[in-house]
């Protein structure tokens, strides 16, 4: 599904407004009721019930003044909360406002703090002969800016607490207000809601920062025209069902393990042995064809015992951490290998350096780089722009700040924004950026990036980032672009802990995650069909 920035969203209004001629009324009128739609599907209906709207000074409001006629229409009891006299709005939102005038829709105009506690208690009398159905937050949408504060800070935080101490569900229009569409992160006060329906396109901010406090996400169609979202050529994505399935290419029955790639990986040292074997089973289970680790000779009984469907290598050069002098026999593996993954548990000696920014020089074929891989490449910089084929760089924040020089706080303030590290330094080849944590990002030097939407807190255990690594790399070595590999390995590694989640929300492990990997392969094959 595309994913469109806030101003991206603004100017494909625009486009439908002003060269299509949709009036923005007719886009207003679409939104309301497809807001009320997606209300009644998950609430039920409002027929009979009464419903809260919380009505602030722009197009946001207008949405909800709509929602509130749509109510009256199918037989419940809107209540209105203005935030600014309806005579001082203006546009498509200024006629919504007279016609609830006209209607004579119950009203409030909120003037000063002291004025929720009459709201309150009217909402009890209301609950008493009409059930409240929900409380619909349309104060401010994706486009704030600014900080929310005064009397609109005190609205957010009366609408929290109907839902917090009454049990009365939220609905935010667009998304909850005081949020930030493009980074999700609350400007001050934010609205918790319960179901939070979008227009058009989703934004960055439902699914970053601001993804806890959407809660159930629902895209509406308000009527934007394919065309216009067409000549858009929208870079962003999120990843969902069913973009990744239509990345899956079929395997030919007539296949064998030469037919699907061979993956080398570089990695494991003294006390890291499991996470060079975490990145094989995460090979392994994407569907790879064989899988060969190189490590050091001093600890490749224990990789050989451990995990029998994987070829290992010892380096002799290399007792307990893998040596730059071992270059020469690692450069001969990777030769006659599909792809490359480098630096899961390889540790930081500084023997280890000079190999892995030799490797990212050098080698023409795709090369992952994570882990202990990234610290290592953060220690010269300027060789980031030495690269003779496609990188991959899985780090996590603390890793990215490494390589990057942007501070830990930085990065998580906009993760899409720390993500683009690299556009416009490196030209020669496509670099792809997987920035881990909830709601991971990608971002290619080309210009594309998505937002992940699978994955849960259970994935807070260590490992999880070697089983990543295994998984692009394995979908590499299958012939994958860098891109779809990140893309199809970053969300069927979230879907794998989603499925584990459904019998228990903690305590599964990184190796589990691999094991289940094939099962969400299945889900997204049976959306070919």
């Amino acid at each position: 599904m595309k994913c469109a920035s806030p101003e991206q969203m603004q100017a494909l209004d625009q486009v439908s407004i002003q060269k299509i001629g949709i009036p923005g009324l007719v886009l207003m009128e679409n939104a309301g009721r497809a807001s009320l739609d997606a209300m009644e599907a998950a609430l039920g209906p409002v027929s009979d019930r009464s419903v809260c709207v919380f009505v602030g000074p722009g197009n946001n409001g207008g949405d909800g003044l709509v929602i509130a006629r749509h109510v009256l229409q199918r037989g419940g009891r809107p209540l209105l909360v203005f935030l600014k006299e309806p005579e001082q709005f203006f546009g498509d939102a200024a006629i919504n406002a007279a016609i609830c005038t006209q209607l004579k829709l119950p009203c409030w105009q909120l003037q000063r703090e002291e004025d929720l506690q009459t709201i309150k208690e009217t909402l009890w009398q209301k609950h008493g002969e009409y059930p409240l159905h929900s409380v619909v937050d349309a104060l401010f949408g994706t486009g704030l800016v600014r900080k929310v504060e005064g009397l609109y800070a005190a609205a957010v935080q009366f609408i929290n607490s109907l839902r917090e101490d009454q049990g009365w569900p939220v609905v935010a229009v667009d998304i909850p207000s005081g949020l930030c569409g493009q980074t999700g992160r609350a400007l001050g006060a934010a609205v918790q809601a319960d179901l939070t329906v979008t227009y058009g396109l989703p934004q960055p901010g439902h699914y970053l920062h601001g993804g806890p406090q959407v809660g159930k996400l629902v895209v509406a169609d308000i009527g934007i025209p394919p065309v216009c979202l067409a000549q858009a050529r929208l870079p962003g994505q999120v990843l969902d069902h069913k973009d990744t399935a239509a990345l899956l290419r079929p395997r030919p029955r007539a296949g064998h393990k030469g037919t699907f790639g061979h993956l080398l990986i570089v990695a494991g040292s003294e006390g890291k042995t499991g996470a060079a074997l975490l990145t094989a089973q995460g090979a392994l289970r994407s569907g790879c064809g064989l899988v060969t680790l190189a490590v050091p000779a001093d600890l490749n009984a224990i990789f050989a015992s451990s995990l029998p469907e994987v070829m290992t290598v010892p380096l002799p050069h290399s007792s307990k951490y893998v040596s730059a002098a071992d270059y020469g026999l690692i450069s001969e593996l990777a030769a006659g290998k599909a792809a490359v993954v480098v630096g899961p548990g390889l540790g930081l000696h500084s023997e280890s350096g000079p190999l892995v920014r030799w490797l990212y020089r050098d080698l023409s074929q795709p090369l992952l780089i994570d882990a202990d891989g990234l610290n290592l490449l953060a220690l010269d910089p300027a060789g980031l722009a030495s690269n003779a084929g496609p990188r991959i760089f899985t780090p996590h924040p603390g890793e990215l700040a490494r390589l990057s020089g942007m501070s830990i706080p930085q990065i998580q303030e906009d993760r899409l924004m720390a993500a683009r590290w690299l556009d416009g330094r490196i030209k020669n080849s496509e670099m792809i950026t997987v920035l881990k944590g909830a709601g991971t990002v990608l971002c290619s030097s080309q210009g594309n990036w998505a937002i992940n939407s699978s994955g849960n807190e259970g994935m807070a255990v260590g490992g999880m980032g070697d089983v990543l690594a295994g998984i692009i790399g394995g979908l590499l070595a299958q012939g994958y672009s860098p891109w779809e590999a990140a893309c199809l390995g970053v969300f069927l590694h979230g879907r794998a802990a989603d499925l584990l989640a459904q019998e228990r929300w903690q305590g599964f492990t990184a190796s589990e995650v691999a094991a289940a990997f094939p099962q969400a392969l299945m889900e997204l094959l049976t959306l070919q069909q």
